[in-house]
């Protein structure tokens, strides 16, 4: 008996998903749990397999469309067998009917439209005479009219007895309101249709921002010592053969990971009637791709090395930049971090990824002026920004969970016992 293959949902927050492209053609032999279509989610191309074995009848589903969850995709039955009133329950033609040829209609418009007659163009009529000293006109509107090519007798003089004045000529060299507006209005555009992900994305974050009542707080790092460390590691990596290279956001998402062990208020989320505080320490790390982000997240990141951070880190966001994470990678995460110190940005803020209780928001290390025991000195400094749920944590958590981070990050000698 034919089976209809339907749209899974092969991600947690899936509504919607888009065929990329059909592994398998009509007429090919398929068996349970063979791969035969690549799925755009919310959050990455996932590969969806048959349930079914037997045979591709039909394939429903076009390259390019997008389909809710349960949308029919397929049919898989035996061969030869007739599908045709199972097609007609989906509101499926068993073969596509021939297109009809589009008639002519716009030829014979236009043979009965008759023909609007060329008129010949009036011409404007010449002024009397081209000697602009007649014109009334201040020396200092003569001058800039000039400057501005501007034609002083195409312009209305606002002045005593109709006398052109400086303004006048000002007004006349500037753009109106107006024509701006419709200049706006007409330059080119393109309309790009949203991915899965920017829908999701979309759709999320303005419900967040609407029920999710956030406060911030904002920090200043001393990061001399870490940046020395972090040098110091890289240098004897490198000379151990090691292809691994530690990242400032390699120490921040170690830092965070062990100052939420140690403080665990901040490892929560906020559930309607009770706080679930979480017993293992999962970061989720914002990667910027083409259609927008995906947290990769790394798991127990508290009780790994910071080599095994990186690593991770680097080989998930690769990944993630394919398409090709799984979502059990870029789910459960308990904290998240993002980070745009490499695009040179000081400080931002970022909104909480639900359903965690806070987001860390980075910016770059930097060298600034600062004061030392009442000199002024150049120290090396980064900006971070504490995004927090009020509902599960209050300011004070919030400002005691960023002095463990920040004495973490003064200290990184921490971050490897």
């Amino acid at each position: 008996m034919a089976e209809v293959i339907t749209m899974l949902a092969l991600s947690p927050t899936m509504e919607e998903g888009t065929l990329v492209e059909w592994l398998k053609s009509e007429g090919d032999s398929v068996e349970e749990g063979e791969l035969i279509a690549e799925i755009e989610t919310d959050k990455a191309t996932m590969e969806m397999e048959s349930f079914h074995d037997g045979v591709l009848l039909k394939l429903i589903a076009k390259k390019g469309d997008a389909l809710v969850v349960g949308a029919p995709l397929a049919v898989v039955g035996k061969k030869g067998e007739d599908i045709s009133d199972l097609l007609a329950g989906l509101g499926q033609k068993g073969s596509s009917a021939p297109a009809q040829e589009a008639k002519p209609e716009t030829k014979a418009v236009e043979e009965q439209a008759p023909k609007a007659e060329a008129k010949p163009e009036k011409a404007a009529p010449k002024p009397e005479s081209d000697d602009s000293d007649r014109i009334k006109a201040s020396p200092v509107a003569r001058k800039m009219a000039k400057e501005k090519g501007l034609d002083l007798a195409t312009l209305e003089g606002s002045g005593p007895h109709g006398r052109i004045i400086m303004k006048d000529v000002e007004e006349a060299g500037a753009p109106s309101q107006s024509r701006v507006a419709q200049g706006a209005a007409d330059s080119s555009s393109n309309m790009v249709a949203l991915s899965q992900m920017r829908k999701t994305i979309a759709r999320r974050l303005v419900e967040v921002w609407n029920d999710t009542p956030h406060f911030y707080l904002t920090a200043d790092i001393d990061m001399a010592k870490a940046m020395a460390q972090r040098a110091e590691i890289n240098a004897q990596l490198k000379a151990a053969g090691s292809e691994v290279k530690i990242s400032v956001n390699d120490l921040i998402v170690k830092a965070s990971a062990v100052a939420l062990r140690n403080y665990p208020k901040m490892n929560v989320a906020f559930r309607g009637d009770s706080i679930e505080q979480y017993d293992d320490v999962h970061v989720g790390v914002a990667v910027a791709i083409p259609d927008g982000l995906i947290t990769p997240v790394i798991r127990d990141a508290d009780q790994k090395t910071l080599s095994q951070v990186a690593t991770e880190i680097r080989e998930l966001a690769s990944r993630a930049k394919d398409k090709r994470l799984k979502p059990h990678e870029y789910t459960g995460s308990t904290f998240s971090i993002s980070n745009l110190g490499m695009y040179q940005i000081d400080e931002f803020s970022a909104i909480i990824n639900p359903p965690e209780a806070a987001i860390l928001a980075c910016g770059s290390v930097r060298q600034t002026p600062v004061v030392e025991d009442g000199e002024i000195v150049v120290g090396t400094r980064m900006k971070i920004t504490l995004s927090c749920d009020h509902r599960a944590v209050d300011g004070a958590v919030g400002a005691e969970f960023l002095m463990e981070l920040r004495r973490l990050l003064e200290n990184p000698i921490l971050l490897l016992v």
